[in-house]
């Protein structure tokens, strides 16, 4: 059908014999590669030069954007999530049987931001290698933390998450 979000779409894009370009990197490389630099040349549009440059800003943008997407989420988690963790595990001191999950949940958000600190730490240097790091490494620990935080999001005391909820934003305005 053409529906790029759907979850046929990879299996028909195959049998079509169409490339699925499903992240930055892969578009990028595609768009810089030998093959789409002889047809921008061939139709007066880029040079292989301007081809390489587009590339080069195309990952710096995207490594750079990720980047701080990484050291944002580290900070929110740091000064927020984990503290508001803590205080909410303070609260079942006395009863521990109450807690349930929280202490695992919690104990694992710090866990995994950790690692994710250790990963970003590794990044390559080169542009092209970054942004696929960023791409397959940091982005998939990233997604591991996320569900943690909305697991702890629904675990919290209400008064403690320390970030606007979904259905804050969403529904905010019905206040």
């Amino acid at each position: 059908t053409g529906n790029g979000y759907s979850a046929e779409w990879p299996v028909e894009a195959k049998k079509r014999g169409l490339s699925n370009l499903n992240t930055t990197p892969l578009a990028v490389a595609t768009f810089n590669s030998e093959k789409a630099k002889k047809l921008f040349a061939d139709m007066g549009i880029f040079s292989a030069e301007e081809c390489d440059a587009r590339a080069e800003v195309m990952f710096e943008n995207y490594a750079t954007t990720l980047s701080v997407e990484v050291e944002t989420l580290i900070d929110m988690i740091e000064t927020g999530i984990l503290p508001a963790c803590a205080k909410d595990m303070a609260k079942y001191s006395a009863m521990p049987a109450l807690a349930g999950e929280r202490s695992a949940t919690y104990t694992s958000i710090k866990t995994e931001t950790d690692k994710l600190k250790g990963l970003f730490d590794k990044k390559p240097h080169d542009l092209k290698a970054e942004a696929t790091y960023l791409c397959d490494t940091i982005k998939p620990q990233m997604v591991a933390i996320r569900a943690l935080v909305d697991k702890a999001e629904g675990l919290l005391e209400a008064g403690l998450y320390p970030y606007p909820t979904y259905e804050e934003l969403i529904y905010s305005h019905h206040s």
